[in-house]
């Protein structure tokens, strides 16, 4: 029986493997390992790539949403507005800073935050709105601009799963106010171990958190601010260069793999599969299916030798860390956590493989 992985690393790294271990010696040779030459030229290329000005590494993407908080004094007493359908570090980073974040619940097509119950939940304490592009596909951000400027309120891309995504032609990381992203080993582009970065157009954020990011220091033993250690490091630096220049092919081959799953399952009447609006680019992070008997299906999938996640089973509001959140009411949040599985998705899968899975599909008897 053929086994297939959720997402098969050591098949990325193989392929790169020359270049990847090339720049790994040369990073060694250097002597040089804390915010040389490789995080200075990876911040420019990765700024170059999301079409923004700034780039700013640290060490990993929930520390990029909490220094951005931090960058822009928001903290005790002040709300973000984000949303109810996410990874818990969203609302980690705002909690970090000392603020509070607000749940508003998705549109259950796309999964990302609804734009029409945004002004719902906007308060006097509001500062910010922090949209996250689930699964690798934009947020609609053209409604929730246009919010943020009526109330005069920032907006933080949370993209950590949208490396090269596009929302209406433009890359994420630049959409809004300025940008928060992972580089987690099974991100579009991670690298070998924790990593982050923030991206903006506006020089004295990006100035901030460079400060931030190192002690609160700008000249070495001079500290002006309390400031954290959060750094990405020469190594990763040099290995997401390395990948960088592969991304978009990667992205391609994702992007070949999700129409081969939506055009093969659409006969699947037991499944809800993605959709696509018209304006997103969607990089596939992750693809992402719902049904009813999830937790069944899941079983049948690896009794088939295939491997599949799930992309949250407990929504933010239902931890225990966020406690006081319990008695929401978010019933569309709790619909999707309850229904949702991760299909196999990765630049080292091929046709036969999407093959394998949906023919395991097609056994599935509910």
């Amino acid at each position: 029986m053929q086994k297939i992985p959720f997402l098969d690393l050591k098949e990325s790294y193989l392929e790169l493997k020359t270049e990847l271990d090339a720049a790994f010696q040369c990073v060694m040779n250097s002597g040089w390992y804390i915010q040389g030459e490789e995080l200075r030229a990876f911040e420019s290329e990765f700024a170059d790539y999301c079409d923004v000005k700034y780039c700013i590494g640290v060490g990993n993407g929930l520390d990029a949403l909490h220094l951005i908080l931090r960058a822009m004094d928001i903290g005790a007493g002040d709300e973000v507005i984000v949303p109810s359908n996410t990874f818990i570090a969203t609302w980690l980073a705002v909690s970090y800073a000392g603020a509070t974040p607000v749940p508003v619940e998705p549109d259950e097509t796309t999964y990302n935050i609804d734009p029409t119950r945004i002004e719902a939940a906007i308060t006097e304490k509001t500062k910010a709105i922090m949209p996250v592009h689930l699964y690798g596909q934009p947020a609609d951000m053209d409604p929730i601009m246009k919010i943020a400027a009526r109330y005069r309120l920032k907006v933080i891309e949370d993209a950590a799963q949208a490396h090269g995504a596009r929302y209406k032609g433009k890359r994420t990381g630049g959409l809004g106010d300025m940008a928060g992203f992972s580089f987690y080993p099974g991100k579009n582009l991670g690298a070998f171990g924790d990593g982050g970065a923030v991206t903006t157009n506006d020089s004295m954020i990006a100035e901030r958190v460079r400060q931030l990011r190192n002690y609160g220091s700008q000249i070495k033993y001079s500290h002006d601010i309390k400031g954290f250690n959060s750094r990405l490091d020469e190594l990763q630096a040099a290995f997401l260069r390395v990948k960088l220049r592969h991304l978009d092919e990667w992205n391609g081959r994702r992007r070949k793999i999700a129409d081969q799953y939506l055009e093969e399952l659409l006969a699947y009447d037991y499944l809800t599969l993605p959709q696509v609006p018209p304006w997103a680019e969607p990089v596939w992070h992750i693809f992402v299916v719902r049904t009813l008997k999830r937790d069944r299906l899941q079983k049948h999938l690896a009794d088939c030798g295939i491997q599949t996640l799930i992309h949250y089973p407990v929504p933010p509001h239902r931890q225990g860390a966020y406690h006081e959140f319990t008695n929401l009411n978010l019933p569309v949040s709790e619909m999707i956590h309850k229904t949702v599985l991760s299909l196999p998705m990765g630049p080292a899968m091929d046709a036969s493989h999407v093959q394998c899975v949906c023919r395991a599909l097609e056994k599935y008897n509910e």
